[in-house]
């Protein structure tokens, strides 16, 4: 089983994935003034990759971006493939 929480402390934030209690991955991101944030960095931790976690990262920032009318801009190599591979998100593209 699977859950993803979002830290965030204002300035910096990650929304992070666990699998069964354990973190799998992490997205990490910055906010760029109050309705933008960056995506920098997503990695999912060995053991837990093929499972589609880092997917499910870029996601949950999709899903937070749009329940908050904030923008993402996907400086992150593996965000910034999602954005281009999935139109459905471009909503949310800076």
């Amino acid at each position: 089983m699977t859950r993803i929480e979002r830290e965030d402390n204002g300035k910096k934030g990650r929304f992070v994935i666990y699998a069964n209690d354990e973190e799998a991955g992490e997205m990490t991101f910055t906010w760029a003034g109050t309705e933008k944030f960056i995506i920098d960095h997503t990695e999912v931790n060995d053991k837990f990759e093929g499972k589609g976690y880092a997917r499910q990262l870029v996601m949950a920032g999709v899903e937070y971006a749009r329940d908050n009318a904030s923008k993402i801009i996907p400086l992150c190599p593996y965000a910034k493939a999602r954005f281009d591979k999935d139109e459905s998100i471009r909503d949310v593209l800076a």
